[in-house]
């Protein structure tokens, strides 16, 4: 697309808004020309992957935990924050970032024994509180606040769950962000917390049986070393109340295979233990399943999937004897199979739920049914079927969105689920069992907010290769199309994960002020299945930057922007394709936010999990792979002298997931190779991790990237 002048861009505004244009473009100039980057010393590395020779001179930033990298960081931050200090509404944006998420925020209500669970945030607490009510109609109380563990509110609360009888319950603590938790137990009965603490745990659920429960863990770190050196060797507890971890049985361990994931659960009856097996570290997508019948004394695992592929299985419930499980195999969209422990050859099951058109997002099985939740170009339907897979009824929605939970008991008679869109704020319904009747259980009280004024359009537009791809446009009612809206994109693309519609209270910010939100549904995600998800893998990774790249040609193209009012932004994954697609298309954006990236294609997988992702990325220890990760990786493609965006990186010093060294390099090398056009910035949070690990960082950071955005966009906002 040919990209439009300032000329052309200043003649299509009036007089006012041309000079309140030039005046702030004068001062992100004057901003710009002021920046003094750090000094990133470089270092004589040289890897060699089949043959090429690849520099790698910021080696030395890999060492998160040094003090020259301490040094560097604290350098860095310095010139961010004196940077961001000086966008003069930065303070307004922020005072109306907690304006706007200053509501309460609840959970959907879940149900042991006669006790209901669920969490509420009162609106700008830094972390929500767990609360516990005897009844669906009892008084709630208080039973875990996470903001009583820490004085900065980094701690925070992760998965919970009860034992059968609602009598104990285990909590996991995670601290400023990592991916590591404590696990503690509290007994309902005396509010009190009991002795029993289980450490070194990740990639775990809670999984009651009796008078204990199954959990995942590494072993812990030698003296003296990081979390980080610890990231194999996944094994399996079972932990009985009121003994010391020492005394826990190692149920399962696979130290042929140190970098494969086991995590357990067990039916609602307590019937079967169900051991899932994955081996992402190989390049493969799905998984295995092993089960035990508790019931039987010396019950040993025995195989329902016994080898691991690409398929995906997902034993949901026992009934009968027998058990219901999702699954991809033979099915791209998905499945529910009905399967006999006894008989698991896959010529003996028999299908519960038929694969259709649209993709299956979510089954649950709970009050006696089985709750199927679909994807139909990206928008939620949900249908209930008897256990026996007879389709009963759709429940009805409140309009297109996401819809998710439906989570419960087998003797629920009532069953909770939320709906959520770009404008219509996140609500728990009540759905009765037997009266295949929903209502409204709570919706949120935010006075002052009209969500009425914004719409949601959903388009299609064509990729490089001919593919048909979503976007939700998201904006003001009644938006003028003359190529000036400042639009900022978002998307993921990747992981099986789909990028639905939901509501995002800070996002009212950018809205109110005139911006465009466009959602950006690449391939790599669950969209449209396991075919959808395959088309952005491995070595077909470059068709998500094609996707992004072409609908942000289609929003140049239909007059809802222009390159010099276009920002992209993502995390992670997304964070990956932010870094990719400025790199091939530097001109195409004005701003870029990629967010604790991953950045190093040729690395990732050395650190921590990182070798994780090798089912979706590939690997360059393969000579195919590493060409097609070579051509995009985000730090490998800079080009020196290039005019690339305003770009602001973020990540944070607690991230244990996507470690901050892929943005440390990735920052130092566009700092050095970059035009000095536009700033090249880099924003490093402490005591978090891959996401904020409270309310307060989270508003925060929003407010650094809208200010960053709105100053380089050339938009002045009036609060």
């Amino acid at each position: 697309m040919k990209k439009v002048t300032l000329l052309v861009l200043c003649a299509s505004l009036t007089v006012a808004a041309t000079g309140a244009w030039l005046a702030e473009a004068a001062h992100a100039q004057a901003a710009q020309a002021a920046l003094q980057y750090p000094t990133t010393k470089t270092v004589d590395h040289v890897d060699t992957y089949h043959g090429t020779t690849i520099a790698d001179p910021y080696r030395w930033l890999e060492d998160d935990t040094s003090a020259e990298t301490a040094a560097w960081v604290e350098a860095q931050n310095k010139v961010t924050f004196a940077y961001l200090d000086k966008i003069p509404y930065r303070a307004q944006l922020t005072k109306r970032l907690n304006a706007l998420y200053n509501y309460a925020k609840y959970s959907s209500p879940s149900r042991k024994g006669e006790n209901y669970f669920f969490s509420k945030n009162d609106g700008l607490q830094n972390q929500s509180v767990l609360y516990i009510q005897k009844g669906l109609n009892g008084t709630p109380e208080v039973l875990i606040d996470p903001n009583t563990w820490s004085e900065d509110g980094t701690f925070r609360l992760m998965g919970y769950a009860a034992s059968k009888d609602g009598k104990l319950l285990t909590y996991g603590v995670s601290r400023s962000g990592s991916d590591w938790q404590e696990y503690r137990v509290l007994d309902l009965t005396t509010r009190k917390l009991l002795t029993d603490k289980i450490e070194w745990v990740k990639v775990s659920g809670i999984a009651w049986r009796g008078n204990g429960f199954y959990y995942s863990r590494y072993p812990a770190p030698a003296k003296g070393k990081e979390l980080s050196s610890i990231n194999e060797d996944h094994m399996v507890y079972y932990h009985r109340i009121g003994t010391p971890q020492s005394a826990d049985e190692l149920v399962f361990r696979d130290e042929k295979n140190p970098q494969r994931f086991h995590t357990l659960s067990t039916t609602e009856d307590e019937r079967f233990a169900v051991l899932d097996v994955s081996d992402r570290g190989t390049g493969k997508q799905g998984n295995a399943v092993f089960v035990m019948d508790v019931s039987k004394p010396g019950a040993k695992f025995t195989p329902l999937i016994p080898n691991i592929g690409d398929d995906t299985y997902n034993v949901l419930e026992s009934v009968r004897g027998e058990l219901l499980a999702f699954t991809d195999n033979n099915a791209p969209n998905g499945r529910v199979v009905r399967i006999d422990p006894a008989k698991p050859d896959p010529a003996n099951w028999t299908v519960i739920v038929e694969p259709k058109s649209d993709t299956i997002d979510t089954v649950a099985v709970a009050g006696g049914k089985v709750i199927v939740t679909y994807m139909k170009d990206v928008a939620s339907k949900a249908y209930v079927h008897s256990i026996e897979g007879a389709l009963e009824n759709e429940v009805e929605l409140p309009g297109l969105g996401s819809v998710s939970g439906f989570g419960g008991n087998m003797d629920d008679t009532s069953l909770f689920y939320t709906f959520t869109s770009f404008t219509y704020p996140t609500s728990i319904f009540r759905y009765e069992v037997a009266a295949r009747k929903s209502s409204l259980f709570r919706a949120p009280a935010m006075p002052g907010l009209d969500t009425n004024q914004y719409e949601t359009k959903q388009v299609f537009f064509t990729s490089k290769d001919g593919a048909k791809v979503p976007m939700f446009l998201v904006h003001k009612k009644g938006i003028t199309l003359d190529g000036n809206n400042p639009t900022l994109m978002y998307g993921y693309g990747g992981f099986n994960i789909a990028t639905t519609p939901g509501f995002n209270s800070l996002r009212i910010a950018l809205l109110e002020q005139g911006f465009v939100y466009a959602s950006v549904n690449m391939r790599g995600g669950s969209e449209y299945g396991e075919a959808w998800h395959d088309a952005g893998t491995k070595l077909k990774k470059q068709n998500v930057f094609d996707d992004f790249i072409a609908a942000a040609e289609w929003l140049v193209a239909n007059k809802y922007t222009n390159p010099s009012k276009l920002a992209a932004q993502g995390g992670s994954n997304g964070g990956l394709l932010v870094g990719a697609v400025i790199n091939q298309r530097p001109d195409l954006f004005r701003v870029a936010i990629p967010q604790v990236g991953v950045m190093d294609m040729l690395r990732f997988h050395k650190f921590t999990i990182g070798w994780n992702w090798i089912a979706d990325y590939g690997s360059s220890d393969n000579a195919e792979e590493f060409k097609a990760l070579r051509a995009y990786s985000p730090l490998h493609n800079i080009k020196t002298g290039q005019k690339y965006p305003a770009t602001l990186v973020t990540t944070a010093d607690h991230d244990d997931r996507v470690v901050p060294a892929h943005s440390f390099k990735y920052a130092a090398a566009l700092q050095k190779a970059a035009s000095r056009d536009n700033p090249v910035l880099i924003r490093i949070d402490t005591k978090s991790g891959h996401g904020a690990s409270n309310v307060t960082k989270q508003i925060e950071a929003t407010a650094d990237i809208y200010a960053f955005i709105m100053f380089n966009l050339g938009v002045t906002p009036k609060f």
